[in-house]
């Protein structure tokens, strides 16, 4: 039997997985996912061609090594899903990890490279954490499969000197890694790739502002294919605010915040140190601290319930603007297309007509009836100009990293290419 790619991509609260055929490019077989791993009960969602299932769980699963094992062995144990029984119909192992340092493709894991990642997780603590602890089982329960991890920073290694670098001391820079690094690159890869072909043009010669807007938020500057400014930086927490991100601040705040927030925060464990500061910075602000809730389809609505509500939407489409005139300048106005991509960024219909109508003087203009209708289940991209020939484009990219990296690690390793 052919072998086939499981994708794993782990947050702090939810774990998905999506098995390919080991073909180029890919073909999904099945897609599950375990959510509420924070938030008990823990739920369920799993799709195996058009049959979906959604169910609450009893089994209690509280870290993503829990849920990653809960989902895996209910797929091996499904009837219907002949094509993976066992790790042994598995080729590889595809994982995303938020943090890559300097690593500038994907590796393989071996104890070389998995002591490099355990070394970086001092810098992001709370956004390698997740996939290194799922990482680490592999290696220990599936030692016959090859495990590869795929960096969401791997897409900025591009950013120029002046762009990714602080005006602080360099040799402190250096001797601790502080720079900008970026991040939702593998989703940028994915939208880059799909657009330049939406649009009949080489991926080197593609200029996009793209959007990546979930929970976490983030854009980037995309120069003949390659990321010449993103709003992340040393972490994901800088930029644009989030579900439970701050973005950016002046950094003083924080210490005005609490005198505490140089100490160890209470969420630390022995194998994740993260101070008081990152614990208020990442979990206890955006558009949460805002207004009490993470979803932010209760934000983005014509009347709002509160006037806290408005805010938080009016504080992001700030920030979102600043970001889109910012890049079009460093672009120098040679955008072929605007693009919104992630949960948000597809799902919104109110935030991108917002953004869109306040970017008229760049020449970006809608289609009103396109854009509330969105795009369909199976449209990667959709074209909302209003006039395709005039200004920049006005596109919908339904973004997927669990393809990505599978499309990738199959055109790799079909043609030989050597990951190491």
């Amino acid at each position: 039997m052919a072998k086939s790619i499981l994708a794993v991509n782990a947050g702090s609260s939810s774990v998905k997985i999506t098995f390919y055929t080991f073909e180029n490019p890919p073909r999904a077989v099945a897609d599950a996912q375990v959510s509420g791993i924070t938030a008990p009960p823990a739920s369920l969602k799993y799709q195996r061609g058009d049959v979906q299932h959604k169910e609450e769980l009893k089994e209690k699963l509280s870290t993503p090594q829990d849920a990653f094992k809960y989902i895996l062995q209910r797929c091996f144990k499904d009837p219907e899903l002949s094509e993976v029984a066992s790790e042994e119909d598995l080729a590889y192992i595809c994982h995303r990890v938020v943090h890559g340092g300097d690593y500038t493709t994907a590796v393989e894991i071996n104890d070389e490279t998995l002591h490099h990642l355990e070394e970086l997780e001092d810098l992001a603590p709370l956004h390698n954490f997740s996939a290194l602890e799922i990482i680490r089982l592999c290696k220990k329960e599936l030692p016959s499969v090859t495990s590869i991890t795929y960096f969401d920073s791997a897409f900025h290694q591009s950013l120029p000197a002046h762009v990714k670098t602080y005006p602080i001391n360099q040799e402190v820079a250096r001797a601790n890694g502080l720079r900008k690094y970026g991040f939702h690159g593998i989703s940028y890869s994915f939208i880059l790739g799909a657009v330049a072909e939406y649009l009949g043009k080489p991926a080197a010669q593609t200029n996009l502002i793209a959007f990546h807007i979930g929970s976490g938020a983030s854009i980037c500057a995309i120069q003949d294919g390659k990321s010449i400014d993103t709003s992340m930086g040393l972490t994901p927490l800088a930029g644009l605010p989030g579900a439970t991100r701050s973005g950016d601040i002046d950094p003083s705040l924080v210490f005005h915040y609490t005198n505490e927030a140089g100490k160890l925060s209470p969420a630390s464990t022995k194998e994740m140190h993260i101070s008081t500061a990152e614990e208020i910075l990442n979990k206890q602000s955006g558009w949460k601290a805002l207004t009490g809730t993470t979803d932010f389809a209760q934000i983005a609505v014509q009347n709002p319930p509160s006037e806290a509500h408005r805010l938080a939407f009016d504080i992001l489409v700030d920030r979102m603007l600043g970001y889109i005139g910012s890049y079009y300048v460093k672009l120098n106005g040679k955008v072929d297309a605007l693009v919104f991509a992630g949960g948000i960024g597809e799902k919104s219909a109110l935030l991108r007509r917002t953004l869109s109508e306040k970017c008229q003087s760049l020449g970006i203009a809608i289609d009103l009836e396109a854009n509330d209708q969105g795009p369909e289940e199976s449209q990667t991209v959709m074209d909302i100009s209003r006039d395709p020939s005039k200004g920049p484009r006005v596109l919908i990219c339904q973004t997927n990293e669990q393809f990505e990296m599978a499309r990738d690690c199959a055109r790799a390793r079909s043609g030989g290419v050597d990951l190491k």
